[in-house]
């Protein structure tokens, strides 16, 4: 018989030992959750799965959601399925190899994302090795699986990176090193890893590193930091740093990562920009003032001080050929850096071999030195460079051909040293040597236009003397025979029409005299004082008597006006004007004239109601021989009137104008100061 207290005290034991073991499992259950891992059980005689909390959270089923196998196997990603199944298969037909071990992806219930997984199993076999249970368990790997996927993408770009990406601790010494730092700074990972950074650091930028770290201590990052850093060589070479923070999971910074990128190729192209903005800006320049030129000696001097400049030669020469009033060819030309003597004790160059392709219009010649070119030294008496020349190595020559394929000269550039120009000097001086064809073209014809202009001129002063004594003879002729015939006469309405012809003979022979006068300067003005008002009223009224077709109103703004002018002058301009409104109003009767005076200004303006004058040939009615066109054929003069008067305002410190509309008439004004 059993003791009474071994009776008494199984039960105590049993309660303990299933205390113990629900305080196993808890413990497990919370290891398990602290882990992110699920639980399955699947058992195969009766197809029953169960999944724990955990499995189904990762495999995205409600907690009261129940699946079977097939259905739970439909969610293994379709590329991972028959691994799965394969591995499952084998362990249930396998009692010595009863596990497997898989990582795999899944698609989930709720969203169809795709997830990764890492899946153990063990299968149970009963006593007739039939498989009774499969156990295992599941672990939510997306996290981990996404975070080693970024970090190779990472690892990728930075290895690939045409920057040079550096990480470092915050003590400065190099962690990592990609192969375009190595590209850059010319050290190998295996030289630089465990390195302080310093190695990269100039001497007297030191200090920079420990401001780095500093800001980056605090988290702080530095952005496009411009600076110099040297290579293994120990060359300097400009950098942009891009530095960031490393943090660690905690988000305690733990370093630094840093980007190095080479500057020089962006230093090279501003500074070409740069160069080439200049360029730009000059060749704009030179291209306004050598059009703003019709002298040929100022454009030859413009052209070659900018083109020196623009080449950077030591010295620079334009040779322009030119006719002289003989005919006979001299050479003109133009220095810059350089002395003439440096030239004109040797005279100008000749058509050797190393100058034929320039004076032939042949070709542009670039050397990078010319004592070594082929052609050079070939041509006496000096076969080389004259003793005393400019020392010439780099040499550069550009032919200066017209429009019409004739050679005018050459541009020629030197430097004592080897290299200088290139393709780029090439274009540049081309291009200004096009604009510099053109405004030599323009000064050559306004060159043969002043010659013109100054034998017209000559003629015109010439036969206005010439032509002045027989003309006031045979005026005063026809006055004795006017008089000298009786009314009655038949002859005397004849002798009356060639008087009154005569006399329009002598008033352009006059004006023909004025525009001489006026071109050499020598146009007389008699100033006195005189009521302009009054001198107005005397022109109407003279000029009302010899007009029948048309009525003159005076419209007068003040009863006097005291100017100081030349009376004869004035009163020419404004007979002139009226004149003109008549002729050009034929249809209209009616002339306006007002005076007035602003701003102690005289003014007096003469309106008529007739053709009016185009917008475009408005400013040009004032200029020497003009007349406007759709007019010129039906109305009689030679369109010196309107220059004769502007000549006489100006040069009483006045303006005269137009405004006109065609078809509604034209208000010619003009206004002379009160007091001189």
């Amino acid at each position: 018989m059993e003791n009474l207290n071994d009776l008494n005290e199984k039960p105590n034991l049993q309660k303990q030992h299933v205390t113990e073991l629900e305080i196993s499992e808890a413990r497990l259950h919370m290891a398990m959750a602290s882990t992110n891992l699920g639980t399955w059980d699947y058992y195969p005689q009766t197809g029953k799965l169960d999944l724990n909390t955990e499995s189904k959270k990762i495999h995205g089923l409600y907690t009261d959601e129940s699946v079977d196998l097939n259905k739970f196997l439909s969610h293994v990603h379709p590329a991972d399925k028959a691994t799965i199944q394969q591995n499952i298969d084998h362990a249930l037909n396998n009692i010595t190899n009863n596990t497997f071990d898989i990582t795999h992806r899944i698609v989930r219930f709720n969203d169809k994302s795709t997830g990764w997984v890492r899946t153990q199993g063990t299968v149970y076999f009963d006593e007739y090795q039939k498989a009774k249970r499969l156990v295992g368990i599941i672990l939510d790997l997306t996290e981990a699986k996404l975070a080693e996927e970024k970090s190779a993408k990472l690892a990728a770009i930075v290895e690939s990176s045409d920057d040079a990406i550096i990480s470092k601790t915050l003590d400065g010494i190099i962690t990592s090193w990609n192969y375009a730092a190595e590209q850059l700074f010319g050290y190998t990972e295996n030289e630089v890893i465990g390195k302080p950074i310093t190695i990269l650091i100039p001497e007297d930028r030191l200090e920079e590193e420990k401001l780095i770290l500093d800001r980056i201590r605090q988290s702080k990052k530095v952005d496009n930091y411009v600076t110099f850093r040297v290579t293994k060589s120990g060359l300097e070479i400009p950098v942009s740093l891009t530095i960031s923070p490393i943090k660690n999971s905690s988000g305690k910074v733990i370093g630094a990562s840093k980007i190095a990128r080479n500057n020089a190729r962006q230093k090279m192209a501003e500074a070409q920009l740069l160069r080439y903005a200049e360029n730009l800006e000059l060749l704009n320049a030179v291209g306004k003032v050598i059009s703003e030129r019709l002298d040929v000696e100022d454009i030859l001097q413009k052209v070659t001080d900018a083109t020196t400049q623009l080449t950077g030669a030591a010295f620079g020469a334009f040779f322009y050929n030119k006719l002289d009033d003989r005919g006979e060819s001299y050479m003109l030309f133009a220095l810059s850096g350089a002395p003439r003597e440096a030239f004109e004790k040797f005279g100008m160059p000749r058509n050797t071999a190393v100058f034929h392709p320039t004076f032939m219009g042949e070709s542009i010649v670039r050397s990078d030195d010319i004592t070594k070119d082929p052609r050079y030294g070939k041509s006496a008496p000096h076969f080389g460079m004259p003793k005393g020349h400019l020392p010439v190595v780099s040499y550069l020559a550009v032919p200066v051909i017209s429009k019409s394929g004739s050679v005018i000269g050459g541009l020629f550039y030197g430097h004592p040293d080897a290299g200088k120009f290139t393709r780029e000097h090439e274009q540049l001086v081309s291009g200004v040597a096009t604009q510099a064809t053109v405004a030599l073209d323009n000064a050559k014809l306004y060159e043969e236009i002043q010659k013109l202009n100054d034998k017209k001129d000559e003629f015109i002063g010439l036969a206005s003397h010439e032509l002045k004594t027989p003309v006031t003879s045979l005026s005063g002729y026809l006055q004795i025979l006017n008089r000298t015939l009786s009314e009655t006469d038949r002859n005397k309405p004849f002798v009356q029409k060639a008087l009154r012809q005569v006399n329009k003979l002598s008033e352009l022979i006059s004006d023909l005299l004025d525009v001489s006068k006026i071109e050499t300067g020598h146009l007389p003005l008699s100033f006195t004082k005189f009521d302009l008002v009054q001198l107005v009223l005397e022109v109407i009224e003279l000029t009302q008597y010899t007009t029948k077709t048309h009525r003159i109103v005076m419209c007068p703004e003040v009863e006097s006006i005291m100017v100081f002018a030349d009376k004869q002058r004035i009163e020419q301009v404004i007979i002139n004007l009226l004149s003109n409104a008549i002729k050009y109003s034929p249809n209209k009767m009616l002339v306006n004239v007002i005076v007035g005076i602003n701003n102690d200004r005289a003014r007096v303006a003469v309106q008529d109601f007739g053709m009016g004058i185009h917008q475009d040939q408005q400013e040009r009615v004032f200029s020497r021989f003009y007349r406007v066109e759709e007019l010129a054929a039906h109305i009689s003069g030679l369109g010196i009137g309107l220059y004769i008067s502007k000549e006489i305002i100006n040069r009483h410190n006045g303006k005269l104008w137009l405004e006109s509309e065609v078809d509604k008439g034209s208000i010619f004004s003009f206004e002379i100061p009160v007091k001189q």
